[in-house]
């Protein structure tokens, strides 16, 4: 009796499981539709029918997401930045005025990807700064499956390009694990990168789980953004050519126009004299062009800028012609991303699939970016905290033949903050700041020829980038599950946008949603918001008082958007009670999200010793290793070390012993002619090289380098070294480097032994690169110093 009951249990759980499979992925096997026999001829043989779990007319998914770009850059709104193609989605679909990011890169991907708010989901900042706090873990929890890997149990091919940036640090190596790459996440085929930003000339590109080599050099022409493009269009070709009846996602995310802006010189010149009269007149100009274009509203205000951000008439005219080739170089590099995203859209209309796929268009992850501060010719120096005149950098690109290196390979320069103040037109803020729409309002165009149609009065509902998964299922016809891969599934904070895709004045349907990057915070609901600017400035290299910052001692400003579209009119003093209504919401929705502590993203940048390395002292490598990611290299251009170099040197010896970082930033240990050389290349604007006077002798050599760090004499943050070389027990040279990074040289750079793989760091073998050495290494000792 008691097995038979179990056999009833069983048949009804597993009638149950087919009949809701489809919230529950994957799905069960299509079992045989043979009858086996004790043999062959007593058997009956029949091929299986697979079931498909999609409809008929499923549409094809393309995302495109451009990075670091605010509202007031694209002409198809009325910027200044030429975007023919996101204007031809936009004239063959519709627009949305009041659609939102966060703020910052992951965190956004994670939520654009997911359905999820950032938190909810671990992405409360980027991933190189993720702690502990469950809202700030830097890693997309299996609980909240992504698009593609339900999209890929349905059926769908899927594939991703470009920019990743949701993966810890630590993880990023050839090493892995891959868990937690694209491919981890359901993206069948990857070619990007993992960090938040590479160089557009020298990137450090993976294809699946493979480091690549480069199809060509910056010197035959190549160039991230139309890598990227092409790889897409043969993933397309390819698929179309193998499997034309089955639906695709592709999620192509180029990186532009994300520091460091770099893109070649005939895009640059496009803009010659563009913007020769500063950010404050573009943005009065690009404000009239909104509204005559009814992108704004006919009452909407132009914020008034900052008082901590210079104005263009205070910059000394001896600045201005850098400061405007800056931004020719950003718009030039924003309009070459719009442009391969223009050639993926054309290979759709050639392939005669575009009418039946989904495209979003989103422009920017976040609005455009203040960390180049005052305009900077390396932009890392900002998240290093390194203090800079702009004379400094004026200097090192006239050293380097004039203006015209920006956006060259020997620059990874990035716009003055005046400048992303001026893209955020009309709003206050920029990247960063969750307050305030500057930092989180994205246009967005969505076409679907099938089922949209042509709309040019832009909808005016509010959504959010959380939004974009459940508007895909809709408009599939599939159920969010409830499991996948084992996994319950966390409940999705974003809803579907489909009601109003051929209905501009439909009621909005999303009531909420919380913001909140790093401190910088704000609450919508029901046409009204609460912010508060939080304890950075994205604007200032160092924000006083930040160390002493509490969220409890924060001002909070108040807005009703219905009458009030871009955050122009506070009405906190007038309605205390509303406010305190939504700062009580805010935190409701803070505990529901896992955001908690407020500011728990910053908790790095408060507490650096906290800052998750290789607990390793000491690294031995055998031969040649290369393209170790900067991120979990050892810290030798940060902390007090010994690097033993164990090498057999030829008569005529030349080439890199070791290289980390590239030309942007770095240090290298090479030899030319004989002489060794060491070179700390303080992000371009300061370089110390170290040399002997006699070559280096012949045949086994142990070179010894010592760094010894003391602090900075000016600035306590900072630390100073001084340098010893010895060679076979004999000292060799010995210097002196002023500055040392506190966090690194790069995002995407790496250490190379033997070789200076990627953007070559020094210029004294710049056209030589990668220099290898033309002897044997045979061992490379790395050892921290204790303290």
């Amino acid at each position: 009796m008691k097995v038979q009951i179990k056999l009833l249990l069983l048949l009804f759980l597993c009638n149950t499981i087919n009949s809701n499979a489809q919230e529950i992925l994957p799905f069960r096997p299509t079992p045989t539709a043979s009858q086996a026999g004790r043999t062959i001829d007593e058997s009956v043989y029949k091929n299986r029918t697979v079931q498909s779990h999609l409809p008929k007319d499923a549409p094809n998914i393309l995302i495109i997401l451009i990075d670091d770009a605010g509202p007031g850059l694209p002409d198809t709104y009325g910027g200044e930045v030429h975007t023919p193609n996101l204007t031809k989605v936009a004239n063959n679909g519709v627009s949305y005025n009041r659609f939102h990011s966060t703020a910052m890169c992951s965190p956004t991907r994670s939520s654009l990807l997911t359905g999820r708010n950032h938190t909810r989901i671990g992405n409360g900042q980027i991933t190189e700064l993720a702690n502990d706090w469950d809202g700030f873990s830097g890693v997309i929890p299996k609980t909240s499956a992504t698009v593609a890997e339900v999209l890929k149990q349905y059926g769908y091919s899927t594939s991703a390009f470009g920019k990743w940036h949701n993966t810890p640090g630590a993880q990023t190596s050839q090493a892995g694990p891959f868990e937690f790459w694209p491919i981890g996440y359901g993206f069948e085929y990857f070619y990007g990168f993992l960090s938040g930003e590479t160089s557009q000339y020298e990137p450090t590109l993976v294809k699946n789980t493979t480091f690549v080599k480069l199809p060509k050099t910056a010197e035959e022409g190549y160039s991230l953004s139309d890598d990227l493009a092409d790889n897409a269009i043969e993933w397309i070709q390819n698929h179309q050519a193998i499997h034309p009846e089955q639906p695709f996602l592709m999620y192509w995310a180029p990186g532009a126009a994300h520091g460091p802006h770099q893109v070649p010189k005939q895009w640059i010149d496009k803009y010659k004299g563009k913007f020769d009269d500063g950010w404050d007149k573009y943005r009065e100009r690009v404000f009239e062009k909104q509204k005559k274009l009814g992108y704004i509203p006919s009452n909407a205000k132009l914020t008034p800028r900052p008082d901590n951000l210079a104005a263009w008439n205070a910059i000394p005219e001896s600045e201005k012609p850098f400061q405007r080739k800056l931004m020719e170089v950003y718009a030039g590099f924003a309009e070459q991303a719009d442009y391969d995203a223009g050639r993926v859209i054309d290979e759709l209309e050639k392939m005669g699939i575009k009418d039946n796929t989904l495209i979003f268009y989103i422009w920017g992850d976040n609005g455009s970016s203040a960390e180049g501060i005052n305009g900077s010719i390396s932009e890392l120096l900002t998240q290093n905290q390194i203090p800079s005149k702009i004379e400094d950098h004026i200097k090192t690109a006239n050293e380097l033949g004039g203006l015209d290196v920006l956006g060259s390979p020997k620059a990874d320069n990035m716009y003055h903050a005046g400048w992303a103040w001026a893209g955020s037109t009309p709003f206050k803020g920029t990247k960063l700041l969750g307050a305030y729409f500057g930092g989180t309002r994205q246009p967005l165009a969505i076409s679907w020829p099938k089922k949209i149609k042509i709309d040019k009065t832009p909808h005016a509902q509010f959504h959010h980038v959380n939004d974009v998964v459940p508007t895909i299922y809709e408009a599939i016809g599939i159920k969010t599950p409830n499991i996948v891969n084992g996994y319950n599934q966390d409940p999705f904070d974003g809803v579907s946008m489909l009601y109003s895709f051929n209905d501009g004045k439909a009621k909005d349907q999303k009531h909420t949603q919380f913001f909140d990057i790093m401190g910088s915070r704000a609450i919508y609901h029901d046409g009204w918001m609460a912010s508060t600017f939080g304890p950075r400035v994205p604007w200032l290299t160092i924000t006083p008082g930040l160390a002493a910052w509490t969220p409890d001692k924060d001002k909070w400003e108040l807005y009703n958007l219905d009458d009030d579209f871009s955050q122009a009119d506070d009405l906190s003093a007038k309605n205390p009670e509303k406010l305190n209504a939504l700062k009580e919401l805010f935190l409701i929705e803070s505990a529901k999200n896992n955001n908690l502590p407020i500011g728990g993203g910053l908790y790095l940048a408060l507490h650096p010793e906290a800052l998750p390395i290789n607990p390793a002292t000491e690294f031995n490598y055998t031969g040649n290793i290369t393209r170790l990611p900067e991120v979990v290299a050892p810290k030798i251009a940060t902390v007090a070390n010994t690097i033993t170099i164990d090498a057999e040197v030829p008569k005529d010896a030349n080439g890199v012993l070791l290289a980390l970082g590239g030309y942007s930033g770095g240090l290298s240990i090479y030899v030319k002619d004989g002489i060794l050389y060491y070179e700390y290349n303080m992000m371009e604007i300061d370089r110390s090289i170290i040399k002997g006077n006699t070559k280096i002798p012949e045949g086994k050599a142990k070179i010894v380098i010592d760094l010894n760090t003391t602090k900075h004499s000016q600035y306590a943050h900072l630390n100073s070294a001084k340098v010893n070389i010895s060679v076979n027990g004999k000292v060799y040279a010995t210097g002196n480097v002023p500055i040392l990074v506190n966090l690194g040289f790069t995002v995407y750079e790496c250490l190379d032994i033997g070789t200076d793989l990627g953007s070559p760091i020094s210029e004294a073998y710049f056209e030589k690169a990668p220099f290898a050495f033309n002897g044997k290494i045979n061992n490379v000792n790395i050892r921290y110093k204790k303290k």
